[in-house]
């Protein structure tokens, strides 16, 4: 270590091995998250339901996808598309807690040498893979050597430091727990990995750079720098949001602290847990044993926590504007497909229920409202056209990650139902408004039999238009065939109506040609509306997407 050069090698062998690390546990979560798809959805909807199933939802996910950050990150999302409460959310980033342990039990026992034979065996499966399910598996196998390759090469680039004593000699001066907190600390908010972290403090104490005190200073200090990932995707969101990262901030502050007096504690557990002189178990342990221990103790002050992030964090006051925000479309769930389309799949049933009380106000205005009234009903499509256009933009930014073709074409039928769902509201603010100005400019009175006939028909589209929305927002097969069976009943609506008009055309009534003109074309246009409904139920729920007839 006497030279510029043995420095610069050693530089970029650790920052390189780092990024293999790094590289290696992004394609292991791409991976994962590709493998279980859906079954995010379903864990985070049917195993949040008490303190211990969130904990136990939590650890699983984390362990899967081998981060406690894109656990929490996705949790953030999740509240801020109010698809889950902060007292839901908490026990979860409690368990991820428990979860991003395991990276570090993996790493402890000594799989580096397997490296390459792992990345072998995973690029093989990959390339040779005819389902997309195996290729995932292949790049998620890859992934997991890539991890263990990077800790061989940084390991292999700090074997010098072990005769350099300068080196020594600073680690030896680093006897202060809170400095080694705040390395860790820092050194973590900086990469926004305590994956990362840990393997470093792994590779340093197998090779006999640090001390097992030190080691888990450093390991305490990632468990704070790890929650800085959270604040930053907080930033800008709901309080909800902002009050799940303060809990996860401040667990894990809480969670490190409390923990300082009793390191030597934690080392003797860890050493009693671990075999003889195995450091780099002793660390794992000592990782795990303080994080399962926290959770255990904090577990029975999930209120308190949510009381206090309430106190700390204040609603924000209503915004007065009348621009339509979404509601379901948060920036972090794009890097989970399988929620984000979920979410995207509600907030265009947030849309259809819109476009719904549209199709009603629509229906009045055309058949007796005012000027002012239709003015009101075409204002109204504005917000479906802003919340088409954010769907749109969601979807399409769903699209530039990596998904499965299951999801590409749930995609596909998604954006399909929202230019249906839009469509309506066109037909609505288009045409029924210029029926009803039509009916004005006319001085048409549209007769007491013709508006009960109209309604019959319309409060059949209305319930198609409602049938089709839920069918959407719950990706449930069987709303979406009813809403596509009444077809026949529609159909039936429209040519009682249509008749009715034939007869009032043979009654001498003053301007009944103009009459029926108008009348034909709202009827026209509630056939219209219901087709896109009918359209929209097919193309945007599994299952149901084929070839439209009219």
């Amino acid at each position: 270590m006497s030279s510029a050069s043995d420095w610069f090698f050693l530089i970029m062998g650790f920052f390189g091995g780092l990024s293999l690390f790094l590289l290696g546990m992004d394609r292991t979560i791409s991976g994962f998250k590709g493998i279980a798809g859906n079954r995010l959805r379903w864990v985070l909807s049917h195993l949040t339901g008490n303190r211990f199933t969130g904990v136990i939802s939590g650890a699983t996910i984390t362990a899967l996808i081998q981060s406690s950050s894109v656990t929490t990150v996705v949790l953030v999302g999740l509240i801020s598309a109010n698809a889950m409460s902060l007292t839901q959310a908490i026990p979860v980033i409690f368990g991820a807690n428990i979860g991003s342990t395991v990276t570090a039990q993996i790493i402890a026992f000594q799989v580096t040498k397997y490296a390459l034979g792992v990345v072998t065996i995973g690029y093989a499966i990959e390339f040779f893979a005819k389902q997309e399910m195996l290729e995932r598996i292949g790049r998620t196998i890859m992934g997991l050597g890539l991890v263990f390759f990077g800790l061989s090469v940084m390991g292999l680039s700090m074997e010098p430091l072990q005769e350099y004593q300068p080196f020594l000699d600073t680690m030896a001066a680093i006897s202060n727990v809170w400095i080694g907190i705040a390395i860790g600390a820092i050194f973590t908010g900086l990469i926004q990995s305590s994956a990362a972290t840990t393997a470093i403090v792994i590779s340093m104490a197998a090779t006999g750079l640090i001390t097992l005190d030190l080691a888990i200073a450093l390991v305490l200090g990632a468990n704070i720098g790890t929650s800085i990932t959270a604040q930053l995707a907080a930033i800008g969101k709901p309080p909800e949001a902002r009050r799940a990262a303060f809990v996860h901030t401040t667990f894990n502050v809480i969670g490190a602290l409390i923990w300082v007096p009793f390191i030597n504690v934690l080392a003797a557990i860890a050493i009693r847990l671990s075999p003889p002189d195995d450091i780099a178990r002793q660390v794992a342990w000592a990782h795990t044993t303080f994080n399962v221990a926290n959770v255990f103790i904090f577990i029975w002050f999930t209120k308190w926590f949510a009381r206090a992030a309430e106190l700390a964090i204040k609603a924000r006051p209503e915004d007065e504007s009348r621009r339509i925000e979404p509601r379901f479309l948060s920036p972090e769930l794009l890097a989970t497909p399988s929620i984000a389309l979920d979410h995207a799949r509600k907030e265009i049933g947030r849309m259809g229920a819109r476009v719904r009380d549209m199709v009603v106000a629509g229906v009045d205005a055309a058949i007796s409202g005012t000027l002012a009234d239709l003015d009101q009903v075409a204002a109204a499509d504005d917000d479906v056209d802003e919340l088409h256009a954010r769907v749109v933009t969601y979807l399409a930014r769903i699209s530039e990650g990596e998904i499965t073709r299951e999801q590409t074409d749930e995609l596909l039928g998604l954006l399909e139902a929202a230019g249906d769902m839009e469509a309506i509201g066109d037909a609505v603010s288009k045409n029924l408004v210029s029926d009803g100005r039509k009916r004005i400019e006319a001085a048409i009175v549209i007769s007491p039999p013709t508006r009960e006939i109209l309604a019959d028909l319309a409060d059949e589209v209305i319930e198609a238009v409602d049938t089709a929305t839920a069918a959407l927002a719950s990706d449930d097969p069987e709303a979406a065939q009813r809403a596509i069976d009444m077809k026949p009943e529609i159909t039936a609506r429209t040519a009682e109506a249509r008749g009715h008009q034939l007869e009032r055309l043979t009654v001498d009534e003053p301007h009944r040609f103009t009459a029926y003109r108008i009348e034909a074309d709202i009827i026209e246009d509630l056939k219209r509306i219901y087709y896109y409904a009918k359209r929209a139920a097919r193309v945007g729920v599994p299952g149901n997407h084929h070839p439209d007839e009219s």
